[in-house]
């Protein structure tokens, strides 16, 4: 059963991706503004084949420049947020070389970073705010790695200086939005998640991406919290360790309040 569940999801995986990624690109080509929604909906059949039910609780303001900052616990969370409004992602710029998923990531227009290289960082930035100019929503990971789901790490403050590159470069409204963003994965076949559970959702330290995948794929439905908290605003006058300490501070409050909710 677990074998033909694997064939059964590789194999509409490649139908599907094969089938879109063509139109994706030309999207990205002839305007990219026209290739944010497609992933939007190519990311809900992925959580259809792989079983994963979202619940979204809070508003969020769509078409509009946003920075979201949110914790971060598998590359499910890739998936799930992505099914939930169109967006991009920040990602280390190992990514864009991985098979087949570096291919995705450059289809979702996400902003590649070198983590060894901290001179670029501004260069980065300046990318990101032009990004945010142009209206997109970024995904910012800010724990700058993945946790065992079961807490929230210290949220790092530099990329979060995009925000301010895009008010440099001239956007309108003098102020981007910073959106706290909460994952909290609750329930597996309808049961309550453990913390013994938390390694079969949670990809993290030195754990192998393709025995995970298999384990996601094949381990029953996968219920996920998404919960959007108060946005903060950020102009040019912002202390950006300030923000992102407020923005810490509330998905904190979130991840409380949803492990509440999910009792």
């Amino acid at each position: 059963m677990r074998r033909l569940r694997l064939i059964s999801f590789a194999s509409a995986f490649a139908l599907i991706t094969l089938f879109l990624a063509p139109f994706q690109w030309l999207l990205i080509t002839i305007r990219p503004v026209w290739a944010r929604t497609l992933p939007l909906y190519y990311h809900r059949i992925l959580c259809r084949l792989l079983r994963v039910s979202i619940t979204s609780q809070g508003t969020i303001r769509h078409n509009q420049p946003m920075l979201i900052l949110s914790n971060h616990v598998s590359w499910i969370d890739i998936v799930v947020l992505s099914a939930v409004l169109p967006l991009s992602f920040i990602a280390k710029s190992e990514v864009r070389d991985w098979p087949v998923f570096g291919l995705l990531a450059r289809l979702q227009r996400t902003v590649f970073v070198d983590r060894e290289r901290r001179v670029k960082t501004r260069q980065t930035n300046q990318e990101l705010g032009q990004r945010l100019t142009e209206g997109d929503a970024i995904v910012l990971f800010a724990e700058g790695t993945t946790s065992d789901g079961l807490r929230i790490l210290p949220f790092r403050s530099p990329l979060v200086g995009a925000a301010r590159e895009a008010l440099l470069g001239g956007h309108p409204d003098h102020e981007i939005m910073i959106q706290p963003v909460c994952l909290l994965y609750t329930h597996r076949n309808g049961l309550r998640l453990s913390r013994a559970d938390m390694p079969h959702i949670g990809w993290y330290g030195d754990m192998d991406l393709l025995p995970h995948l298999a384990t996601v794929i094949t381990a029953g439905p996968l219920d996920v919290l998404v919960a959007f908290g108060e946005p903060i605003a950020f102009s040019a006058g912002s202390d950006r360790k300030l923000v992102t300490r407020q923005a810490e501070t509330e998905v904190r409050r979130l991840f409380d309040a949803c492990r509440g909710y999910a009792q």
